[in-house]
């Protein structure tokens, strides 16, 4: 049985100020984006909701960006935003369904399965007249949260090596960059950042799974699109993409389309291209 992964604006409408609920507004931007995270959901939010910065849940030795942080660095962001291993926890970003998932996807790689993705996200929630608030939020109590990591939702740079080097058949990689950026007509965000993929990649640029007003699509069409680009039930999933954000998105998908759990190459596009040992193909 599929769990639960989203949640509509509707029903978290509904369940506003519910004990025990929480709310992660998971806003990343990327660097050519001019715009930010934390300044933005000071200029309105949901109500209640508190903000999950990516880069604070992250691996501060990493000299990538956002990388996942110890499972004690991880309970002390996420504690000290009153999320406990009690609590029910929904994901949302700024700019529908983007960033979200990698809140989602942390919270479900220490061991929290409950936790939800909102369908559309913000901008859903505002093109329906919903309430909004803004400023500074008030204090938040701290919690405890207790990791239990689960490595198989994560892949290394030395798992996907492995993969490339038997051909794909181990593993399906997918990537969620834009078309352009994978076959490399594109430039990355990054400067100085090559475009193109890993050898035996497929694309699966994450906005496909969305519809005109940001939800997700239904199983059934998300089912053929993974399909198209070759997953099945039997060879195991690895989704990647810039820096192992819309790689969560994809990873959400695949699940909600009844596909095995992917794993989140962490490192994604940008350890990979960085790495001069690595090949990279394009077109």
């Amino acid at each position: 049985m599929t769990p639960d992964l989203l949640i509509s604006t509707a029903d978290l409408a509904a369940q506003l100020g519910t004990p025990g609920l929480i709310l992660l507004d998971c806003t990343k931007y990327l660097p050519n984006e001019p715009f930010d995270g934390l300044a933005e959901y000071l200029k309105a939010r949901i109500p209640g909701a508190r903000f999950l910065d990516l880069d604070q849940a992250a691996d501060p030795d990493d000299p990538l960006p956002h990388m996942v942080p110890t499972p004690a660095r991880f309970a002390k962001v996420i504690g000290a935003l009153g999320v406990s291993n009690a609590s029910r926890v929904v994901c949302y970003d700024q700019k529908g369904i983007n960033s979200a998932p990698r809140g989602w996807w942390l919270l479900r790689l220490f061991g929290h399965e409950n936790v939800v993705v909102l369908d559309g996200g913000l901008p859903k929630w505002k093109a329906e007249g919903r309430p909004l608030e803004s400023g500074e939020p008030p204090d938040i109590t701290p919690a405890t949260f207790t990791p239990d990591l689960i490595t198989k939702r994560l892949a290394g740079i030395g798992d996907v090596k492995r993969i490339v080097r038997q051909g794909g058949g181990e593993a399906l990689i997918l990537d969620a960059r834009a078309r352009g950026r994978f076959d490399g007509t594109a430039p990355e965000p990054r400067p100085g950042l090559p475009s193109g993929h890993m050898p035996g990649a497929a694309n699966l640029p994450f906005t496909d799974l969305l519809n005109p007003d940001g939800t997700m699509k239904d199983a059934a069409t998300l089912r053929a699109l993974y399909e198209a680009r070759g997953a099945d039930d039997t060879r195991p999933l690895v989704t990647s993409c810039g820096t192992g954000v819309t790689a969560c998105v994809l990873a959400l998908g695949a699940i909600r389309a009844g596909l095995p759990e992917p794993a989140v190459y962490d490192g994604s596009w940008t350890e990979w291209a960085s790495r001069p040992e690595t090949p990279k193909e394009t077109a």
